[in-house]
């Protein structure tokens, strides 16, 4: 009866995950488009970091509960999955021209910290000290999206056309679900875990990273759909990097997070995930195409297999 229980409380944690991140997103998104932000920096900045506030409140929640090795499990699975699963999705379903800045720096950069996560784990946890030389890294990137804001500057029509103020309410509702549903995710994930004899990292690396990963999904899958391919693109790539660099490194300002030497292997994984889709952007010329999405799925499918 227990375990069915918390099955449930797993269920209700995602929904209120997905729902409160659909709503931030609806009224960051409003007030950004309303200041004629380009659609590009929508997409990497409020619609990244308002459905990466999942893995947010997830792995800053697991953190202060004593659960942080859920933290590197949830982020890095996140990062895989948003790239292989997400991008291979989107991909297929209608191919996505990528902005040249994005392949010249976006990814490239999504890359390098990937690495820099790996390095700064290699001791067996990340401490303050690397919490703050990724929070650092974190300012760096967001002054460089402001200098490329500055420089481009249009008009964009709000996405619902809704008021200041109810798009204020949006925000202020969503994250009131996201932290409510953050609490419900990750007590529910550790009791299912225990009672399976799983490890955290597997909890973490699946079950969780699916569910935070869930509003990236339906974002980019519904920004493929209506050609809107910079927020497509853009959500993944500046959701990777906020999950590694703001997100891990605050979690690690909170308490010492555990990286265990399984997580090696995954970090590789989602080093070289980012590397491919840059490899299939370049190869496609600007594009990543059918035949680069079924790639993904197909490498996620072996990943899987692997941690299985």
């Amino acid at each position: 009866m227990e375990f069915v229980l918390q099955i449930g409380l797993l269920i209700i944690g995602f929904v209120l995950l997905i729902k409160g991140a659909d709503i931030f997103v609806d009224g960051s998104s409003g007030i950004a488009a309303k200041f004629g932000i380009p659609q590009l920096v929508i997409g990497l900045t409020i619609v990244a970091m308002g459905t990466s506030s999942p893995e947010a409140a997830v792995s800053i929640s697991a953190a202060l509960k004593g659960s942080a090795e859920i933290t590197i499990g949830n982020i890095v699975g996140s990062n895989i999955l948003n790239i292989l699963i997400i991008l291979g999705i989107s991909s297929v379903i209608v191919p996505l021209a990528v902005a040249k800045s994005t392949m010249r720096y976006e990814i490239p950069f999504m890359i390098v910290i990937t690495v820099l996560l790996l390095v700064t784990g290699l001791n067996g946890s990340i401490g303050i000290v690397e919490g703050i030389i990724l929070l650092a890294a974190f300012a760096v990137y967001l002054t460089y999206l402001f200098i490329m804001a500055k420089n481009d500057m249009k008009q964009e029509d709000s996405p619902k056309d809704i008021s200041t103020v109810k798009a204020a309410l949006f925000i202020i509702l969503g994250l009131a679900m996201i932290v409510l549903g953050s609490n419900f995710t990750v007590d529910a994930a550790s009791a299912i875990a225990l009672s399976l004899g799983l490890s955290e990292r597997f909890i973490g690396l699946t079950i969780v990273a699916l569910g935070t990963s869930l509003p990236e999904l339906c974002t980019s899958v519904s920004a493929a759909r209506k050609g809107n391919a910079d927020i497509a693109i853009g959500n993944i790539v500046g959701s990777n990097i906020f999950n590694i660099l703001f997100i891990v490194g605050l979690s690690a300002l909170i308490t010492e997070v555990p990286f265990a030497r399984n997580f090696i292997f995954d970090t590789i994984i989602a080093a070289a995930a980012a590397v491919m889709l840059l490899i299939c952007c370049l190869w496609g010329k600007g594009k990543l195409k059918r035949s680069a999405g079924i790639l993904m799925l197909i490498g996620y499918a072996v990943y899987f297999a692997v941690i299985l």
